[in-house]
Formats: structure tokens, C-alpha cells, sequence
């Protein structure tokens, strides 16, 4: 959806205007997505990644930018999933959407270690064609700043 930059807008003006722009079928195409990408999270915590096939189309691309690993096609995607020692809990935080893209912001809970974890989802024809992830563990907040920071709880 459309956010506006200056001031609050009430949300179906923001769906009108998303309608203008983007025309019905790209706000339903936006939801669509989002729709798709929250599929993607539920079956990963309910331990289901058989669903995985449903979301991602065959030839699509994982890329992990921080290894240099590129996941192509659907077997590899299978056999790295399968071969996991421990899936991840994921806790999202927000999900934002524009087009064919799809931003996700996630803690992501390997039972010990937790990675502050951006993923950039780009789709074609309703399906995920590549996945983009940044993972960040989560570290103690350095002693020098704390005279100009507050620590968050989450």
C-alpha cells in the first residue's frame, strides 16, 4: 500500500489513491504478494516447508549476499531446507510492499542465536522469483553510545 510522506491519510483514500496509481489489479497483486510471503513465514515456524514449492517458482534464486551463496532452483531450495540442522522460529516485524517487491523485517530464532533478518522477496506472476537476505546477530549495544541511545525491548 501507498504510504504518504507529509501526513495521515485515512485508509481508503490510501487504497484510492493506490488504485489510481497501481490500477485494482496491482493493489490486489500487492496484497497478493504480501499474502504470499506471509504463507512463506507460517510455513517455516509451523515446520511445513513443503509449501515452500507453492510460493517459490521453480527456477527462483536465494541469495545470501554475506555468505556469497546463491540457492537456484527449486531441488537445491528442497535439499538446503531439508538438510537444516534447526529451522528457524520467524518473528516478523513489518512487512512492506511496492509492486513486485516485497520487504520483510524478521527476528529469526535458531533456538540459541537470534538474527535481526532483512529479506527483499521479488515476484513474478504471483510467485516468489528471487529471495535477497541480510541476517545481523544480535549483539550487546556498544558502552561508548549510551549517553545518546535508549535500548529497545524487542
Amino acid at each position: 500500500m501507498i504510504k504518504p510522506w507529509c501526513y495521515p491519510v485515512p485508509e481508503r483514500t490510501m487504497r484510492f489513491m493506490a488504485e489510481q496509481i497501481l490500477g485494482d489489479q496491482g493493489v490486489q497483486e500487492q496484497g497478493g504478494n504480501e499474502n504470499v510471503v506471509k504463507r512463506l513465514i507460517d510455513c517455516i515456524n509451523d515446520r511445513r516447508i513443503e509449501v515452500m514449492d507453492e510460493l517459490f517458482h521453480d527456477d527462483a534464486v536465494m541469495h545470501w549476499p554475506q555468505s556469497g551463496e546463491l540457492v537456484r532452483g527449486a531441488e537445491n531450495r528442497r535439499g538446503i531446507y531439508n538438510a537444516f540442522p534447526q529451522l528457524p522460529t520467524i518473528t516478523p516485524r513489518r512487512l512492506l510492499s511496492d509492486g513486485n517487491l516485497v520487504v520483510a523485517e524478521a527476528r529469526l530464532d535458531y533456538g540459541g542465536p537470534t538474527f535481526e533478518t532483512v529479506f527483499i522477496f521479488e515476484f513474478r506472476d504471483g510467485k516468489i522469483a528471487k529471495e535477497t537476505a541480510y541476517w545481523s546477530e544480535a549483539f550487546p549495544a556498544p558502552e561508548w553510545r549510551s549517553q545518546w541511545v535508549e535500548i529497545s525491548s524487542s
